[in-house]
């Protein structure tokens, strides 16, 4: 295999060539044709063709494309599988790279898909009225921004790293240049390969860039680019502090190692479950990937009551697991990934073993096959090496505590953490360590033995849940689902008449002209469709025995509605008909009775009733097409539909509003679409 640049929309067969080897054998995997291209000309390809091809697509139709490219690299995994046994990766480690990754991306676009507008900018909460007569409003848009990503990629997890980075910006209609590991790259570019050949990423959408030291890169980035980088801290600063960077602030994400901790609660003992559970969840962070992950447990917090015991457990635990051939099936530790990591993890472990006391593990066990270490600090407190050191590997530093706030204190005390987790069993406890830890953490994770059979895992990013931490750990944010988009796009604030916000953003915005149609909504199938499309209905006069027999068919015989004495003392000064009632006379007014495209009402949002509705008042309702989204089509499906919202307002006699809210309803699609399974 050679691992080349995909540049400009071409394959790049020239440049220095130099072996990849196996870390399994040092035997060659693939050759390395590094490239010395224009990077000018590569990062205006991505902003000319890459850029203009992706913002003509809705955000939902870039999701959709990154959902069947996922699809696709899944059908190819095996062969993924036996490349990343080369870099040192077992069969399970290899499962939270290769298949975390695609499930990931698979994720990112659920979530765009629920969360974001089926247009190709995303229209972010509710209009704002800024004017006493509501001729004036402001609205927030995200809108993509004119650059690129530039995604710089740590060696650990390849396929992962590339693929939670590309799938926001890719769906926030941003390109991507793809900058992976060299340690690590034959297997980027295995996947990066099949994703060109998936036919789904248009021209200039992705580029790849197989070099070692990307040359003045950096210099031909501008304000609309991102920098996204996974790495050491070290490398991090020097990359953010480029003077490109700098003096035209580009944005730059930084998801740095962390030395993350793990707390025992004081109220678990060695008989209870969540000891059992928080072992097994120790030694898993330490032998996963060789303990080479960002978010391993590399600080261990106990209390110091149950310090020997937590040591002998962790000694049974880990006397099972000895570092062998990743591609046995046996294997439960597999090497360090390069022959610079095993020197880098060894130097760490050294200066931490001058403050530390080695408990477990040979320190002079040195090279890629290096075996699980445990150190121990007595007074965690008063040393600081142990918060500011991190060895990049198969290692972690018990830290006894006396109280609560000491175990707090010395879990902040590592500057700043992707994550941090609490076993405990007693939710005071869980309460108290979670909000003193929280500033200092991007995610804490809180487990007992009700959720543990489910948990996810201190170490597992979770596509939903934002990825990243503050001070030491980068300061920046991935993923967190529709949130990972959002990064890419630039939020702006328009300001004008709602008639106006409406034309510009594409979706119905209070206050603004709509147009009255003259066949019923319910009636026109989800293409027909377009926000600002409204009825208004006919009118119905609300009687004294509606009360009564809306109390007597729901049961509710609230004062207001009943007690004509107790009503006038209270806030409506007489008898008032029930909220729901008034909700369900409404769509009374506009429903249409007749088979048609409406599938069904899905779900109601933002519910307000405004004024009270007396008897002898005469509501009206007025149906206008807010928002639509398409829906894909699947299998079990008997026809295509989209979902519509539409704001729902009613009136009295006196044209004052009495209730609003939206109605989100599936009506059927006239047309089929690719995207439809």
């Amino acid at each position: 295999m050679e691992v080349q640049s995909y540049l400009k929309g071409e394959w790049v067969s020239e440049g220095d060539k130099s072996n990849l080897c196996s870390v399994i054998n040092n035997k060659p995997v693939a050759s390395l044709i590094a490239a010395e291209p224009d990077y000018h000309s590569v990062c205006e390809y991505a902003r000319n063709v890459g850029g203009p091809a992706l913002r003509q697509m809705s955000i939902h139709e870039r999701a959709f494309r990154i959902k069947f490219m996922a699809q696709f690299l899944l059908e190819k995994k095996e062969s993924y599988y036996s490349l990343s046994s080369h870099t040192g990766a077992t069969r399970r480690d290899s499962w939270i790279d290769i298949e975390g990754g695609l499930i990931t991306a698979l994720g990112l676009s659920s979530q765009a898909r629920k969360n974001l507008s089926d247009l190709p900018w995303h229209v972010e909460g509710g209009a704002v009225t800024l004017s006493r007569k509501g001729t004036f409003s402001g609205q927030h848009i995200c809108v993509p921004r004119h650059g690129l990503a530039l995604q710089i990629n740590a060696f650990n997890f390849p396929v992962w790293g590339m693929l939670e980075k590309l799938a926001p910006a890719f769906i926030a209609g941003v390109p991507s240049l793809i900058k992976p590991s060299p340690t690590s790259c034959f297997l980027a570019f295995a996947v990066f390969r099949d994703m060109v050949e998936s036919g789904y990423l248009p021209e200039g959408s992705v580029q790849f860039l197989a070099v070692d030291i990307p040359g003045d890169l950096l210099n031909h980035l501008g304000s609309q680019d991102t920098i996204l980088f996974t790495g050491s801290a070290a490398t991090g600063k020097k990359l953010k502090s480029h003077p490109s960077v700098i003096e035209h602030n580009v944005r730059f994400n930084l998801e740095a190692d962390s030395l993350n901790a793990s707390l025992l609660g004081p109220d678990v003992t060695p008989e209870m479950d969540e000891f059992d559970i928080f072992i097994r969840e120790v030694v898993s962070e330490m032998t996963v990937k060789t303990g080479q992950k960002c978010t391993a447990i590399r600080r261990v917090i106990v209390p110091a009551e149950q310090l020997d015991k937590t040591i002998d457990a962790l000694k049974r635990k880990l006397g099972d697991i000895t570092p062998g051939n990743p591609a046995d099936p046996a294997t439960k530790m597999g090497p360090l990934a390069s022959d610079d990591q095993s020197a880098r993890f060894s130097e760490q472990a050294a200066r931490l073993m001058e403050v530390t006391e080695s408990i477990w593990g040979n320190p002079e066990a040195d090279g890629l096959y290096t075996g699980a270490r445990v150190l121990l600090c007595h007074k965690p407190m008063e040393v600081d090496e142990v918060h500011q050191l991190e060895a990049f590997g198969p290692l972690t530093t018990l830290m006894p505590y006396q109280t609560l706030d000491e175990a707090i204190a010395i879990a902040n005390r590592g500057g700043g953490s992707l994550v941090g987790s609490l076993f405990t069993a007693d939710d005071e406890i869980a309460a108290r360590v979670a909000m003193g830890c929280a500033h200092s953490h991007g995610r804490f994770m809180i487990i007992n033995r009700s959720c543990a059979g489910e948990s996810t895992g201190h170490g597992s990013p979770i596509a939903s849940l934002v990825h990243g931490g503050p001070g030491r750990a980068g300061g920046g944010e991935e993923l967190g689902g529709a949130r990972s988009v959002l990064h890419h796009m630039q939020r702006v604030a328009l300001q004008g008449s709602p008639t106006t916000l409406s034309a510009i953003t594409g979706q119905y915005v209070k206050g603004s002209t709509t147009r009255e149609s003259e066949n019923h909504l319910f009636k026109k199938y989800f293409e027909e469709l377009n926000p600002g499309d409204s009825i208004t209905t006919h009118r119905r006069t609300v009687t004294e025995a509606d009360i009564v027999n809306f109390g007597g068919l729901t049961g509710d015989h609230f004062y207001a509605h009943f007690d004509e004495i107790a009503a006038k003392n209270s806030l409506f000064g007489k008898r008032v008909a029930h909220g729901y009632f008034v909700l369900s006379a409404a769509a009374g007014l506009f429903v249409h009775p007749s088979p048609g495209p409406v599938l069904l009402n899905y779900g109601l949002d933002d519910l307000r009733f405004i004024a009270p509705v007396y008897p002898g008042d005469t509501i009206q309702a007025r149906l206008i097409v807010k928002r639509k989204s398409f829906r894909q089509k699947r299998e079990s499906d008997k026809e295509p539909y989209g979902m519509v919202w539409f704001d729902v307002e009613v009136t009295n006699q006196q044209k004052t509003t009495v209730a609003e809210y939206t109605i989100t309803t599936l009506i059927k699609r006239r047309t089929g679409s690719p995207f439809d399974q």
